[in-house]
């Protein structure tokens, strides 16, 4: 099962603002970014728009400020 917070393609916390209450009125990095529309294409049906996936596992690490970024390696 799938949950707003956690990518759909590994599992791990996908810091999507609009899953935090807290922040959900800013947004969300995945607005910021290009993400491969093959990417998305790559998950099974039933797991897409339910969530956003993680900075890496959207390939887009290039596309992050640098602290972001090296936060994912």
């Amino acid at each position: 099962m799938t949950t707003p917070d956690l990518c759909p393609a590994c599992g791990a916390r996908n810091d999507c603002s609009m899953a935090s209450p807290d922040i959900a009125a800013q947004s969300c990095w995945c607005h910021t970014v290009n993400i491969d529309p093959k990417v998305i294409q790559a998950l099974p049906l039933e797991l897409r728009d339910l969530a956003c996936l993680c900075p890496r596992c959207a390939n887009v690490a290039s596309q992050l400020p640098p602290a972001r970024a090296q936060s994912l390696t």
